[in-house]
């Protein structure tokens, strides 16, 4: 009996995951035990680090929510950070936390506007390289003046509507009504082939528009929260942030469509494939029939949404509240005048944001325990030892390199800090101090597109309910973000070293 119970909380633990992988979690969790009692805090603190974005690496096996989880638990136990250090970063973070909760719950109630608008652009553009840098670019402008997480939840909402229209099809359902679509077991043998096409032809629209929220991003001052940040300790307003970042963002930005157009044309990095023709085939019919059978109770609709649509744009372009309470009122206007009253139908609007908003808050214990244990803090103090004439261009580098492990928000209010302290008490000039504060701000947007945990837009995309279903991994986000990184990087850092 007590055989059969242990092999049950064997099975039970991280349920289907794979044994070496159960293992692995295991042995992390004894392993950092021993490391803070032998070695030391600052050890087990990287060594925590380095588990986690294992758990990121490995999103497929096992949701890192509970094996980074357990990661944290325990991290609390041994002290290396408390839970008052995390609930300080969450009452920090909590503009994000309310945006994922309601923001992306309000992108769900548009999906059959945005599967309307974006079918027709799929359909009507033929040419796969304009198709990404129309992904590119619009993804780029709408994150200068709106969020980087909120366009990225429209991209995969759309994603996820071509995904299951055709999935459904194939398998012989009715693509109008609630289905399976993740599991091929019922997929004809034939359509096997056009799937895996699809899902690389949606994997790479995807990453484009990723990089989009990046390259965008980084121009403007509501671009990204430690634009934000950082333009407040400047006292710098829209226009002049703008001006400051340009030689860098510009430059960058063009640079990042030109790269989105030849991984296009050369098939490089996973880009370059095309739509299948059946596939097209069949959305084209969808969305012809629906045109067709449209009722005035569904066109009504669709005005509600786009109405919807219209007054989140302009209450984000003018911060008129908080992101996540804009997704709430674009919730209530939606449901309400399109006879959505069932708290069912409002509960599945959640199902994808809170996965990764419980996510989020382990991430942010990550980054409690960084701030405790002052991992950073040996690399700032040696980029500001350096001759000044070095220091942007390290500075870039640094914040790169730490962005791409961490959150690049908590690194800029780390480096933005000292590098104030080190103004105010009379070691650099004005003009080298808005050069250091031009160097944090690209340095967190740009290099860390390296990685999904550089990047909250990537973060999210990594484990939303399409990355599954085109076999986006990790390391296969990594991999096709190589060719951006270095392009975006190289420019970055020789315009901050040069250029300003």
């Amino acid at each position: 009996m007590s055989g059969s119970i242990a092999q049950a909380f064997a099975h039970n633990f991280l349920g289907q995951s794979p044994h070496w992988y159960k293992a692995t979690i295991v042995g992390f969790l004894i392993l950092n035990a021993v490391v803070l009692f032998t070695i030391g805090p600052v050890a087990a603190g990287w060594l925590l680090v380095i588990e986690f974005i294992f758990t990121l690496a490995m999103a497929l096996k096992c949701y890192p929510l509970m094996p980074g989880g357990l990661l944290l638990i325990e991290a609390l136990l041994l002290k290396m950070t408390t839970p008052q250090a995390l609930y300080d970063e969450l009452l920090h973070n909590f503009p994000v936390i309310l945006l994922l909760m309601f923001m992306v719950a309000g992108i769900y109630f548009m999906k059959d506007l945005l599967l309307f608008l974006f079918s027709r652009l799929l359909l009507g553009v033929r040419s796969k390289a304009i198709l990404a840098l129309m992904f590119c670019f619009l993804s780029a402008f709408l994150s200068a003046f709106l969020d980087a997480l909120t366009v990225t939840a429209v991209i995969i909402s759309a994603a996820v509507g071509f995904y299951s229209v055709y999935h459904r099809v194939a398998s012989g359902n009715d693509p109008r009504k609630d289905s399976e679509f993740g599991d091929d077991e019922h997929l004809p043998s034939r359509h096997h082939e056009d799937l895996n096409q699809f899902r690389a032809f949606l994997r790479s629209l995807l990453m484009h528009g990723a990089v989009g929220t990046a390259l965008g991003g980084v121009c403007t001052l509501v671009g990204e929260p430690q634009n934000l940040l950082i333009g407040h300790e400047m006292g710098w307003h829209f226009g002049e942030f703008f001006q400051k970042v340009a030689p860098v963002s510009l430059p960058v930005l063009a640079a990042g469509l030109v790269t989105c157009v030849l991984l296009e044309k050369l098939r490089w990095f996973g880009y370059g494939t095309l739509l299948p023709d059946n596939v097209r085939a069949v959305l084209a019919n969808y969305a012809a029939e629906d045109n067709a059978k449209r009722t005035p109770r569904q066109t009504a609709a669709l005005l509600v949404q786009g109405a919807a649509a219209l007054i989140l744009i302009g209450c984000l372009a003018f911060h008129l509240a908080e992101v996540g309470l804009i997704g709430l009122m674009v919730i209530v206007l939606i449901t309400a005048f399109t006879g959505i009253t069932d708290e069912h139908r409002l509960g599945s609007a959640f199902k994808d944001a809170m996965p990764f908003t419980a996510l989020l808050v382990v991430f942010f214990a990550v980054v409690a325990v960084i701030h405790d244990q002052q991992l950073f803090a040996p690399l700032i103090q040696w980029v500001l030892a350096l001759p000044m004439d070095q220091q942007p261009g390290m500075l870039f580098i640094a914040n790169g390199l730490l962005s791409a492990i961490s959150d690049n928000v908590f690194v800029a209010t780390i480096y933005i800090t000292e590098v104030k302290q080190a103004f105010l008490a009379g070691h650099m000039t004005r003009e080298h101090f808005e050069t250091l504060a031009i160097a944090i701000n690209t340095g967190t947007n740009l290099p860390s597109v390296a990685t999904p945990n550089g990047q909250a837009a990537f973060l999210f995309l990594l484990t939303s309910a399409i990355a599954p279903l085109v076999r986006l991994s990790y390391g296969r986000m990594v991999w096709m973000a190589v060719p951006y990184t270095v392009v975006m990087g190289l420019l970055g850092w020789y315009a901050v070293s040069y250029w300003l």
